[in-house]
């Protein structure tokens, strides 16, 4: 078994992309989840912090970890540290005595302490009523913001963050041997995203300088051989059927579009044309669309609601 610590403070938002890389991912406590089984693919989650290897799971008490940890086999060389958190706050756990409580009992087994740069990193997780003990395994990698989308060669305002953006391409099924559409790619973020865990892209948008703009990004991040960029119509796409593994897209918002009036038909016929080219598509939106999806021949696997700010929430279904 093992111990995933989620991001943010949306854990089964965060726990859906999970399950991109892990089997039987499932709640554990606030920000933590377990998974019987991960990939390699767990090094490339946005909402996942950190996987261990699972040594077992007690009371949220520094005592009651002692005891586990007494109890646990060990099976390691080397040097260790212990780093422990009461996650969220949610227990008042003192951080640092845990820490020097179990990192005795691992001096007692004879290991050396290093908290520069040791062998193995013992985790002490405590959440609301939970602690739970296990050994790192992978460290995700935390370099979204080198991708900010005021820092790209071509910026528009409203563009999706990098975080959000490899989320929502991980639950699409973004993987090395997988092909991504975006029909509606703006400037690229989501493309961005889906190329760097792997996948082949391919962005069309209706305006040329997004176009321009995209492609100038994608060349940026992945280099120039690796996507498909062209003007074209999201709901006529100039696409062969289920030519693609996943089409994911963030529809045009109505306080902003300048085509509310048709917004309903532009959304309804772009599904139905994802549906086309796509066993799979997951959809960003400030309001759910899910009449408009299931009319296209979707099925909703999964909803969210994801606060932006007072006035914005996004909504993402996952379409399957």
């Amino acid at each position: 078994m093992y111990l995933l610590e989620l991001v943010g403070e949306d854990d089964p938002f965060a726990a859906c992309e999970a399950e991109s890389a892990c089997s039987d991912v499932r709640p554990l406590a606030p920000g933590l989840v377990t998974a019987r089984g991960v990939t390699e693919r767990v090094a490339s989650l946005a909402y996942t912090r950190r996987v261990s290897a699972l040594l077992g799971t007690t009371d949220a008490d520094v005592a009651a970890a002692r005891a586990l940890l007494d109890a646990a086999g060990v099976d390691r060389e080397g040097t260790v540290a212990v780093r422990a958190r009461d996650v969220r706050g949610t227990t008042g756990v003192d951080a640092r005595r845990a820490e020097r409580e179990l990192g005795s009992v691992l001096v007692e087994r004879g290991f050396a302490v290093d908290l520069e740069d040791p062998d193995h990193e013992l985790r002490a997780c405590f959440s609301d009523g939970t602690c739970a003990l296990g050994w790192l395994e992978v460290e995700t990698a935390r370099d979204f913001g080198e991708r900010r989308p005021t820092d790209r060669p071509f910026f528009q305002p409203g563009s999706m963050d990098a975080m959000l953006a490899r989320a929502l391409v991980n639950v699409a099924g973004a993987r090395p041997g997988a092909r991504v559409l975006d029909p509606m790619c703006g400037t690229g973020g989501v493309l961005v995203e889906a190329g760097l865990v792997g996948a082949a892209v391919v962005g069309l948008d209706a305006q040329r300088k997004m176009v321009r703009g995209a492609r100038e990004n994608l060349a940026h991040f992945l280099g120039p051989d690796r996507t498909e960029t062209l003007r074209g119509d999201a709901t006529r796409l100039p696409l062969c059927d289920d030519s693609v593994d996943a089409v994911v897209f963030d529809a045009p918002y109505g306080r902003q579009s300048k085509i509310v009036g048709g917004l309903a038909d532009l959304v309804g016929d772009a599904l139905a044309e994802a549906r086309r080219v796509a066993p799979r598509c997951v959809l960003v939106a400030d309001r759910p669309w899910r009449e408009a999806a299931e009319a296209a021949g979707w099925t909703v696997e999964r909803a969210f609601e994801r606060r932006v700010h007072r006035s914005l929430d996004r909504h993402v279904l996952v379409l399957g």
